[in-house]
């Protein structure tokens, strides 16, 4: 991008701009599709299974069918449909059997939410209770109750590997050198077993969808969902309609972290519309729906051991996952095959093998949550490295430093050679040791019992999509100059679109102000891009708006040398003008040329000016199905956290003192924003590490469907210190050498704090949350020895 012609200094790229849609959200301007109306609009409330595992028997709505104003009521054999994003294993309504307690067994259509509401509660459905499962372990046992006993005939895309007849939707394996000798050659062996908790994206927008199924046969969607083309691509493989014939709107949204990626209730609204002569219906779930009904994050149980040299090198690594994806696995199927292939971190290890599952359980379904496999893989990696510090006596940051991937060196777990540009994770570690003041301990003099304590770990990130994902971009000129951006990724809080708007702003050389994007998205107005997830979106389409930009510019060059009688090559463009190179009092203003120039005598050249732009993955590839070994994404971002924390021995209760965040992005594009995504993931990783779990009652029903029993972090949790440090290693290929960070600032958090708490403590806590009850538990069964201490030191502060 060329920089601009007076002072040769970036005007608005690595300058500290609030997100462009600040005011409108914080003066509730915004709409979301909660507040959308369409008239002659009918209401849907879904009717949900008692039971974990059971045959249907009959559904009786007689005497919901009388309610006043009640239109219809849809069961499953009305729309026997599946679907799925990467597997199709997913019902509209539950057909034959229920699969959990929360299952959607049929929908009430009426005139009004409450006739909807009172009508549900009428249907009575007879069920044939059959053995559930509730764990990964009881559902992969010999003879387990299948819950997918047809997960042979499901579409799914080839990356994917599902066992049938068994309960595992997908398997996957990484193997890298030879495993055996590696752990012979290793002079100590450490191991463990963790585990985490079912947890709720927690977004302030529950998951609603408006649905239009036309006479014509077209479809109109309104709903809060991350990706608009993700949406019709996958209602036009499901359901067998021509994605020309599907419109999808996407509005404000009140949040997604993964949660509303992919397909949500949209089919199921589609075609409930159609079955009630083709009326828009609208489809709202209450929280507790949310926490009950649709997709949460799944659980995990990972068993690992790590073999190291005397000297600090880790030889081997061998780790198995197992994702409890619940009933439903249409999105964990790559959760688990991205933990798999990441699962070495930043690290060179020459001998791994790492497994990953994801299986069946008779729970609510799971999808994709904020860098999915990651925060999961990372958790056990870790933890894993500052276990096999202590019992090699050595200083975690200094194995880490001793371990880290060496750029335009090293191979990655997948057998890749990491580019020279991929970033700096050394310089990252000495950071983030810099700015923790990493040194020894301390007890609180005042308070013997209370301990402080720092931890470090590292984290890497780059997207997981599929080699021909694929982003475009239109920029498009109005009569003032002003500029319309069209890219197709949404805007749910990441900063990208502000980002995308200050490109287009430097590049032409206008105010910011003059750079408009529309906050809706939508599938026949905005350009296509294959989803918004994966921290994909600046760079992905970042990379198709220069090249948009690029193409805007040449036509205003070409219709500028006309204009000028120059050369278009001795033509550059900037402060809103085209300059003729190396003479500036000779220009022309951009909005004299956008729309057409014409000349004294009337005669006019050039039009109306519009640029567009693509890009592709290019160099990415399918993994190779025995070992793993490819390249699975388009860019690393390496980072990783520090945390001092203040641990009551005696109480439980930990406090984050201070958060450090070290990441490398490539270049800065807004440092306001990255501070701000730090910060959020940051305190999201804390709430994950040290609050969240969905509970289970022994029917396997969510006991905790609410903010009142599942608890997030509130401001008040929140440290008061953080230290906020960006590296900057450009990545060539990169947009302006940037690289994606959304997802990675969340990753590392949950076991930086146990970590703290290990050095500290030298506990180990391997499930989270890190609960006041959990932690005591672990230092009276491992350090008894510390508890006595500070039981003692306590009693005689107290004389």
């Amino acid at each position: 991008m060329d920089k601009p012609h007076s002072g040769g200094e970036y005007r608005y790229i690595g300058k500290r701009i609030p997100p462009l849609d600040a005011y409108e959200k914080v003066l509730g301007a915004a709409e979301y599709t909660f507040d959308l109306e369409i008239p002659g609009m009918f209401h849907v409330k879904l009717v949900h299974s008692e039971y974990a595992h059971a045959r249907i028997k009959s559904i009786d709505y007689s005497k919901a069918i009388r309610v006043p104003g009640v239109v219809s009521v849809i069961t499953g054999r009305d729309i026997p449909y599946r679907v799925g994003i990467y597997v199709g294993d997913r019902d509209l309504l539950a057909i034959d059997k229920v699969l959990w307690i929360g299952h959607p067994v049929a929908a009430v259509v009426a005139e009004n939410l409450r006739a909807a509401e009172k009508a549900a509660e009428l249907i009575e459905v007879e069920y044939d209770p059959l053995e559930p499962v509730f764990s990964v372990e009881e559902a992969l046992r010999e003879n387990a109750p299948i819950l997918h006993e047809n997960l042979d005939k499901y579409r799914r895309l080839p990356a994917f590997n599902p066992k049938p007849g068994t309960n595992i939707a997908n398997y996957f394996k990484l193997v890298k050198g030879d495993i055996d000798k590696g752990f012979a050659e290793a002079d100590t062996i450490v191991r463990g077993r963790f585990k985490l908790p079912y947890i709720s994206h927690a977004y302030m927008e529950p998951q609603v969808v408006i649905a239009w199924y036309r006479y014509s046969g077209d479809i109109e969607i309104w709903s809060s969902a991350q990706s608009p083309f993700a949406v019709r691509s996958l209602l036009s493989l499901s359901l067998d309609i021509p994605a020309g014939k599907i419109k999808v709107n996407v509005p404000y949204i009140g949040g997604g972290f993964g949660g509303k990626a992919g397909l949500g209730w949209e089919a199921l609204a589609a075609m409930i519309s159609r079955h009630v002569g083709f009326k828009p219906v609208k489809l709202m779930l209450s929280r507790a729906e949310q926490f009950k009904s649709a997709p949460v994050v799944p659980g995990m149980v990972a068993e690992a051991e790590m073999g190291l040299s005397r000297d600090g090198r880790i030889v081997a690594y061998r780790a198995k996952f197992l994702f409890d994806s619940g009933a439903f696995a249409d999105y964990t199927v790559n959760i688990s095959r991205t933990a798999g292939y990441a699962c070495a971190g930043s690290y060179d290890i020459p001998n791994i093998l790492c497994e990953s599952y994801a299986v069946y359980t008779n729970k609510v379904p799971t999808t994709a949550l904020r860098g999915f496999g990651h925060p999961e893989n990372h958790f056990v990696l870790e933890h894993m490295i500052d276990m096999a510090a202590r019992e090699l006596d050595q200083d975690p940051v200094k194995i880490r430093s001793r371990n880290l991937l060496k750029p335009g060196v090293s191979t990655t777990g997948t057998g890749v050679r990491l580019r020279e540009d991929a970033g700096n994770p050394q310089l990252v570690l000495e950071r983030i040791s810099d700015l923790l003041d990493w040194t020894t301990p301390e007890v609180d003099p005042e308070r013997p019992w209370v301990i402080r304590s720092k931890g470090i770990a590292l984290s890497v990130k780059g997207p997981s999509q599929p080699p021909n994902a694929s982003s475009s971009a239109i920029v498009k000129f109005n009569e003032d100059a002003s500029v319309d951006v069209m890219v197709g990724t949404s805007n749910f809080g990441q900063g990208t679109v502000t980002g995308l708007a200050m490109m287009v702003a430097e590049a032409f050389g206008i105010p910011l102000e003059k750079v408009h994007v529309k906050p809706l998205r939508s599938t026949d107005a905005s350009p296509y891009t294959w989803q918004t997830v994966g921290s994909r979106g600046l760079f992905t389409d970042g990379l198709a708006l220069l090249e948009a930009i690029e193409d805007a510019k040449r036509k205003i060059k070409k219709i500028a040398s006309q204009a000028l009688k120059v050369d278009e090559d001795h033509l550059e463009i900037a402060d809103g003008k085209v300059y003729v190179v190396g003479k500036p009092w000779i220009s022309i203003p951009l909005e004299k040329i956008v729309m057409g120039y014409q000349f004294p005598d009337g005669t006019s050249v050039g039009g109306p000016v519009i640029g567009v732009g693509r890009h592709i993955a290019g160099l990415t590839t399918y993994l190779d199905p025995e070992t793993g070994q490819g390249n699975p994404t388009i860019f690393y971002t390496f980072g990783g956290t520090g945390v001092e924390v203040e641990i009551n021995i005696l109480t439980g209760e930990i406090k984050v003192l201070k958060a450090v965040q070290v990441y490398d992005i490539g270049k800065a594009i807004n440092p306001l924003l990255l501070e701000g995504q730090a910060i959020g993931g940051f305190v999201m990783g804390m709430s994950r590490a040290l609050y969240e779990r969905i509970i289970f009652d022994e029917f396997g029903s969510v006991a905790n469907p609410n903010f009142s029993f599942y608890y997030v972090a509130r401001a008040k949790d929140a440290p008061d210190n953080y230290l906020i440090e960006f590296v900057e290693t450009p990545q060539m290929d990169g947009p302006l050498g940037s690289r994606g960070v959304g997802e990675n600032v969340m990753i590392s958090v949950p076991v930086a704090i146990a970590n703290a708490i290990y050095r500290a403590t030298g506990v180990s806590i391997k499930e989270l949350p890190i609960t006041p009850e959990r932690l005591v538990k672990a230092i009276r069964e491992q350090r008894p020895d510390l508890f006595e201490q500070a039981f003692k030191a306590y009693i005689d502060s107290m004389v």
